[in-house]
This record gives C-alpha cells, structure tokens and sequence, in this order.
C-alpha cells in the first residue's frame, strides 16, 4: 500500500506545486523556499547529528517552542532543526529562537526527496508532534536507524477511524514509531486500538498547558484597553473560519440592543481572509478597524479586525471573555487553553472534537461554555458581559485549570532523554 501511496503522490506532485504557487502567488515570502520541500537547495551549511523537530504550522510551532528550550538547556551541544509546512509556522519559530535553531520547510514524503533530507542533516532523532504521520517518512527512518517520538499526539475519533479504513498502511507507520506521548487517555486508547504496543505509549497530557505568557502581556493589554476605551466591554472572537464571522455578527448585533458600546475583536484563523472580514463587516455598515491601522483613538470603532502575527495572547488578555473558532462551523476548534491561560471565561461551538478531552474538562470545572447556535452564543455573551463577579469566576476558574496541568514538557523530555541514551 505504500508504494501505491507513493506512484500516486508522485503524479500528483505537479498539480501540489501548481496549488502552492496559486495559493501563495501574492506572497512571495511563502514561496521563498518551495525548493527546500523537494529536498533541493540544501547545500547551505547545516548542522550534522542534530534534533529534528517537526511542527506543522503555526499551533503547532507554538507548541514545540518550550519543548525546544527544554532541549537546548538540556543538550546545549547538540544542534536543534525545526521544520514547518506553511510560512506562518516558520515565522513562529525564527521569532521566537532566532539563530539557535536551523529552520527549514519539511520535505515532500517522497522517497528521493526525503533521502536528500536525512543525507544533509543525519539527524540522530526525530520528534513529531500532535499526529504528524508520513509513510515514508518512518520508513526512511527505519532505513538510516533514526529513532522517533510523536509527542503531544492526539487523535480524535472522526481521525482513527480515518486511519483505520487504511489499516495496512497505518500499522506500517505505527510500526516505525518508538514512542508515543499521548495527550490523554482516550488518544492513547485509540493509537492502541490502531495497533500500536500497549507498553510502547505514555499518557503526559498536553504541551499547550505549558504555555509561558510574556513578561509584561498585562501592561501591554492595558494600554490597548486605553485606546480600545477602558469602560466598555471587549468581546474576542478569535481563530475562526470560513462562514463563523457571519454567525458571530449575528450575536454581536443582537447583544448590542444591551451593551451598545460592545467592542468586537475579530480574529480570523486565516490572516488571508481579513479582506473578506473587512467586506462583511463594512456592508452591515459597522465601523471597522484593523490592527495595522489602529488610531490613537478608537472610541468609536464597533469592530477591530486582528491582521497581525504573533499578538493573540495580547488581544485575549485585553479582553473580557472570548469565543474560540473552529467550532460553530465543523473544522474540530482551535485552543481554547490561550485564553484559559490569561483567566478568560471561554465559549465554544459544538464541533471541538479536536481538542474534545480539554472542552469537556473546562465545562466540568464551569471554566468553559458550549453552545449550540447563535441564539445561545447570544444569551451567554450577554449574561456574563452583565455579570462581572460570574465573569471573574469563570476566567478564574479557567486559569487555574491551566496552573494545575502544567508539567507535560518535563514527562514528554524524559521519554525524548530514553531514546537519545538508547
């Protein structure tokens, strides 16, 4: 199955390339590297021997961040390579390690291709993260003898069924993995129930708890209230997808019959769909504002648009509670443990079954909301905006949920320190 796997992305590699170029032609940044993912252009100096971290785009290079500066404090002589599929991610990573990590775009899982990676970096480790499996990628590490970890992995159930309709295929790739560093126990029960060893998987919760929040984040989050206007409320709707901003304007339009001065933050997953954000909002004759034009003064302005990089744990700390996307529409939500982490009450859409362990446990401990439609997203938002000390509750209980999960980065690096001794 995986040689079929392989003839077929062969032949479909030139129309990957055309979607690429299409997708990217009004962003020459993104396409800067194309090269690299063909394994060609990699004749730069690259470290030998190092660790090969794998982070899909920008959540997940988010997530890899303290873990690589677990690996560096803990192995400061041995070189660190970050790889990432969009510009975004890799934007993330250079951000925030800079030179201490060699950054590149991760190879095609081609055959020819990967052999070009793994000759130029003799990589003598490879973690992946979250469910980041590639045929030939682990079989190309079985033939250089390059040990892997997949940390912080999760599975929901719409996936393992997934991958179990190409059982064949999926035991091979289980097959090839030392270790797994499930998030929690239902994701462990499904790797098992996949196929793989029982005493090969650790239950180390999720690497997102870990989340390190800026030294002046609160200092910075008041002088954006300063201008956004201190007295009135601030209403976050962040990482949310196609058709989610209509449904949210819909709440939005009705709560303001009682909160009138209510300020919208709107965050679009996708920083290419602000144009289309900016038209929604204009044609319901709402005054916009964005992010990169942000006057001294927005009093004024009903909804601002998030355009920037980098800034969402400032907007979610500048606001008064928030809507995680990804969930009024079916794409499984985005991470609510962000806002969790700065002690905002947080209200999601019924589809979180990316992230559904977390959910359930944020409404066990009252610290998350879940509604169904745009009417209940109405009743929510306006009971906590004309309830403070509810409010307070809710973002407390929230961060303190984050406080008490703490620790993932320390048990997942101790499985990462047993395959590196091996």
């Amino acid at each position: 199955m995986r040689y079929l796997y392989t003839i077929i992305f062969y032949l479909l590699l030139p129309f990957i390339l055309l979607r690429l170029w299409i997708k990217n032609r009004k962003n020459p940044n993104s396409l800067q590297f194309w090269h690299e993912r063909l394994g060609l252009g990699l004749r730069r100096p690259l470290p030998l021997g190092g660790i090969w971290v794998h982070a899909v785009s920008v959540g997940e290079s988010l997530t890899a961040i303290p873990l690589v500066n677990k690996l560096q404090q803990r192995y400061p002589s041995i070189p660190i390579i970050v790889t990432n599929e969009t510009a975004t991610g890799a934007e993330r990573i250079r951000d925030a390690l800079g030179n201490s990590v060699t950054q590149l775009y991760f190879p095609y899982d081609l055959p020819l291709v990967l052999s070009k990676f793994f000759k130029a970096l003799q990589p003598k480790l490879l973690i992946l993260l979250e469910t980041e499996l590639w045929p030939n990628l682990l079989a190309a590490c079985q033939l250089y003898q390059v040990p892997v970890a997949l940390v912080n992995a999760r599975l929901s159930e719409r996936s393992a069924k997934a991958y179990q309709r190409i059982s064949p295929l999926t035991k091979g790739m289980l097959e090839r993995i030392n270790v797994i560093a499930a998030q929690f126990q239902a994701d462990a029960n499904r790797f098992i129930k996949l196929g793989f060893p029982v005493d090969r998987i650790r239950i180390t919760g999720s690497l997102k708890f870990d989340v390190t929040l800026p030294t002046k984040l609160y200092e910075q989050a008041q002088q954006w209230r300063k201008i956004w206007g201190e007295a009135r409320p601030v209403w976050i709707a962040a990482s949310t997808h196609a058709g989610e901003e209509a449904l949210i304007l819909q709440a939005f339009s009705q709560v303001r019959q009682f909160f009138p001065d209510l300020l919208l933050v709107s965050i679009p997953r996708h920083i290419d769909r602000v144009p289309q954000l900016e038209q929604l909002y204009c044609g319901q004759k709402y005054k916009v504002s964005k992010r990169s034009e942000e006057s001294p003064d927005m009093k004024d302005v009903d909804i601002l648009i998030g355009d920037s990089m980098g800034e969402l744990l400032i907007f979610y700390a500048a606001a008064d509670l928030a809507f995680v996307g990804g969930s009024l529409v079916k794409k499984g939500g985005q991470n609510p443990l962000e806002p969790a982490a700065v002690g905002l009450p947080i209200l999601t859409g019924p589809y979180t079954f990316n992230f559904a362990t977390i959910t359930e446990q944020l409404q066990q401990r009252k610290a998350g909301i879940q509604v169904r439609n745009v009417a209940q997203l109405t009743k929510q938002v306006s009971a906590l905006l004309a309830d403070p000390v509810q409010r307070q509750q809710v973002g407390y209980e929230a961060k303190k949920f984050v406080a008490e999960n703490k620790g993932s980065v320390l048990k997942q690096m101790q499985l990462i320190e047993n395959l590196l001794e091996y």
